[in-house]
């Protein structure tokens, strides 16, 4: 196996919490936010980490959303969110509230999020004629038409 990649971490504040893993198989690395923050109802507010990273050339961080904070209401609005190989600035972790009730009271050190760290492949666009592309069974069919939801 390759030796692993090497992400630095810098601390914007002596509050902030190194990225923790939850048990040793866990894809993703958990943050922290660094002060006590409202999230108002259906409002979208930038989650502070107090953390920097400098992430390998050829990869990326996904933020990503934690399970449990979605199954009471607090969501990424974005889905994941990329942060690139070479930005330097602090890493916020853009939260929705839309669960019960007007507004979530995020704790300074509560888990927000998690980082997974994810090759980037270096890759070229050619464009071609649309029967260049090839047929496949699939075809056209998408939004649901694989059958699986």
């Amino acid at each position: 196996m390759d030796e692993a990649p090497i992400v630095k971490v810098a601390k914007t504040s002596s509050q902030a919490k190194m990225p923790t893993k939850g048990s040793a198989h866990a894809a993703g690395w958990d943050l922290y936010c660094l002060e006590d923050t409202v999230v108002s109802f259906r409002s979208s507010v930038k989650l502070r980490t107090g953390l920097r990273v400098a992430i390998p050339e050829g990869f990326e961080g996904q933020v990503r959303a934690r399970s449990s904070l979605g199954s009471k209401g607090l969501i990424l609005p974005h889905s994941i969110g990329t942060i690139d190989a070479d930005y330097r600035g602090e890493l916020f972790v853009l939260m929705t509230w839309i669960g019960e009730g007007e507004s979530y009271k995020v704790k300074s050190g509560e888990r927000i999020a998690q980082l997974v760290i994810a090759p980037i492949p270096d890759v070229q666009f050619s464009e071609v004629d649309v029967g260049d592309l090839g047929d496949t069974d699939r075809g056209e069919g998408g939004f649901g038409s694989t059958g699986r939801f």
